[in-house]
């Protein structure tokens, strides 16, 4: 299933898409895209409702982000080898592990406002990992049963905030709207293989990134493995498993996000995200 969200800011209701592309309500079902609606029983449910049942959602409509009420973002640096390299960092031996913060999480297709004060504003495509069962101590064999599907990424980057002061990547990486998650969350059956999606961004229609998740370090099953020794999982948060090569702060000279560029990314069978760079308000 491709599950959406949709509607005002802050007042999404829950839909799937239909196998015409169109968005049907299930409001009906489940009150969001959210805690116990990921759940295995209720994800089973919504899997036997036949779409063509359900009330039709008008086109046009704005697109928010795929899950609700996220407990936390759970971000993996470093993740792709040909990554650390273009950052000037080595490959960890074990993930690297830094929070961002929920407040960061924005519609596929809203404005990307850049912070105050920030010139080094910077782009990551990543495969979001859904968790849908509560996780704690998980082995490695049994993290797949603990995942309720996948979600694009944008896991944009206020360079200076991030690496030029002191302190913790978090808040280089918390800003209002730098967490674009969506459009749809695709539940793991229709992602037999996540180790095998092509992934890809584009400023102002030129592609910088251009990679896929089966150059990952750690695949999503060790992740959500380790990831759960340090901290339990519960339904609805998201962990955001790195990015590929192409990012401005690799490149000679560095690319920074200004207003007016246009973002464009997606991950193969999950989506596209679109957004424009506004200047701070």
């Amino acid at each position: 299933m491709k599950l959406v969200r949709y509607g005002d800011r802050g007042m999404e209701f829950p839909g799937l898409i239909d196998q015409a592309g169109r968005i049907r309500s299930i409001a009906g079902i489940v009150p969001d895209i959210a805690g116990p609606a990921l759940m295995p029983r209720s994800l089973a449910h919504l899997a036997r409702t036949d779409p063509e049942a359900l009330p039709l959602v008008a086109e046009g409509i704005r697109i928010g982000p795929c899950i609700g009420n996220v407990g936390k973002i759970v971000c993996i640096g470093l993740n792709f080898s040909d990554h650390a390299a273009e950052s000037g960092m080595e490959v960890p031996d074990e993930p690297v592990l830094f929070m961002k913060a929920t407040s960061s999480i924005n519609g596929p297709y809203d404005d990307v406002v850049l912070p105050r004060s920030e010139n080094k504003a910077d782009w990551e495509v990543e495969l979001g990992v859904v968790i849908g069962k509560p996780a704690k101590y998980v082995d490695v064999e049994k993290a797949r049963s603990h995942i309720a599907g996948y979600c694009v990424v944008n896991d944009l980057s206020a360079r200076e905030a991030q690496l030029e002061g002191s302190g913790q990547w978090v808040k280089g990486k918390s800003a209002d709207t730098f967490a674009p998650i969506g459009p749809w969350l695709v539940t793991t059956d229709e992602v037999p293989d996540p180790q095998n999606l092509d992934m890809w961004l584009e400023i102002d229609g030129h592609r910088y990134q251009d990679g896929s998740t089966r150059t990952m370090v750690f695949g999503v099953d060790a992740l959500v493995s380790y990831v759960s020794r340090f901290m339990s999982l519960q339904p609805g948060d998201i962990v955001s498993t790195g990015t590929p090569p192409g990012v401005g702060l690799g490149l000679e000279p560095p690319v920074w996000l200004q207003p007016g560029n246009v973002i464009t990314l997606g991950i193969s069978g999950l989506g596209e995200q679109r957004q424009k760079v506004v200047a701070a308000r």
